[in-house]
């Protein structure tokens, strides 16, 4: 069994079908999805429908076992849902347009806000912990899993640069984008701008296979 987290996808479909070709993953894998998989992107109903599919393979045991972590972006379209004042202002700044125009008539079927809800703030598997943004550096990430704060998981940068003597197991993250994989002791940052394509130091979509800290990494392909 090998264990993956792969970073922020953004709508791009082709650049996600090139990883996971590149993975070979089977049944007895794990893959973790640390958020984000829509907005700013070309094709984010694409991806939300790969994402349904690699869910119900794994069901069926068909396909790797997935656990999908909520994203900002994710979050940013759920508040857009359900009508929080000013959400649709933020989320249409950020690339939500592009994720309505990627969907059939600009409708978000059941079965996707069904997927998006679905998805969980953090989780611990193989003695690593994985979230969206990240965890404060100054608490214990045991308690912190205990019970997640959205602010916190979903946004927070507040982790990088800084003493994590406190954290008491390794954080693997994404969100904010590196243009290589960060591989620290007590963190490792896999956002790797897949959608930026127009900034030379981004534009790649990266994986990271637990424990070996093994990247694998592709460049956009759409």
């Amino acid at each position: 069994m090998a264990l993956y987290a792969i970073g922020d996808i953004h709508g791009c479909i082709g650049t996600l079908d090139a990883l996971l070709t590149r993975l070979d993953l089977t049944p007895e894998d794990h893959v973790v999805f640390v958020g984000d998989y829509i907005d700013r992107g070309p094709d984010s109903y694409a991806v939300v429908n790969r994402m349904i599919e690699m869910r119900d393979a794994a069901a069926s045991g068909e396909g790797p076992q997935c656990t999908f972590l909520r994203g900002n972006h994710d979050q940013m379209l759920l508040d857009w849902a359900d009508a929080r004042p000013g959400a649709y202002d933020l989320w249409s700044a950020n690339g939500g347009l592009e994720t309505l125009t990627s969907y059939p008539d600009t409708r978000i079927p059941p079965e996707h806000f069904a997927f998006y809800r679905s998805t969980v703030l953090a989780h611990e598997a193989e003695g690593f912990a994985f979230v969206h943004a990240g965890f404060l550096p100054g608490e214990s990430i045991e308690e912190q899993l205990e019970e997640p704060d959205p602010d916190v998981v979903l946004w927070t940068r507040k982790h990088l640069n800084a003493d994590l003597s406190a954290w008491d197991i390794p954080v693997v993250c994404g969100h904010t984008p590196v243009p290589e994989p960060l591989a620290e002791e007590m963190l490792i940052a896999i956002d790797t701008g897949a959608v930026y394509v127009h900034r030379a130091e981004f534009g790649w979509l990266t994986a990271v296979k637990l424990p070996e800290r093994e990247f694998i990494r592709v460049p956009y392909q759409g």
